[in-house]
């Protein structure tokens, strides 16, 4: 089904200087998989496109995924010219952006 990432997945994102921080968690194994699978450092960069440097950190115990998105706010939060300059509000955009969810996930 084609939904909002954040009907199965929860997130929190914050700054670290002029990176920005952003952590995707889901709640079971199986959808554990299927993140993995699905949010690759490119495909965040497709939900995403303001994203640039992006990497990626797999955390299984968590059932999580870190990503660090280098350079997203300039020079950093005094610096930043966007609209979001600490990136709070940036796990929230990645939640609301629709992917493909197997029914079996929901």
């Amino acid at each position: 089904m084609r939904l909002p990432l954040g009907a199965i997945a929860g997130a929190r994102s914050g700054d670290k200087g002029g990176d920005a921080n952003l952590g995707v968690w889901v709640r079971t194994d199986e959808q554990y998989a299927w993140l993995v699978g699905e949010l690759t450092a490119a495909r965040l960069k497709e939900l995403l496109p303001e994203a640039g440097e992006v990497e990626r950190f797999e955390l299984p115990n968590l059932r999580a995924l870190n990503f660090v998105l280098r350079g997203l706010l300039g020079e950093g939060v005094a610096a930043s010219t966007r609209f979001d300059p600490q990136a709070k509000a940036l796990g929230e955009w990645l939640r609301s952006r629709h992917v493909d969810i197997p029914e079996a996930l929901l």
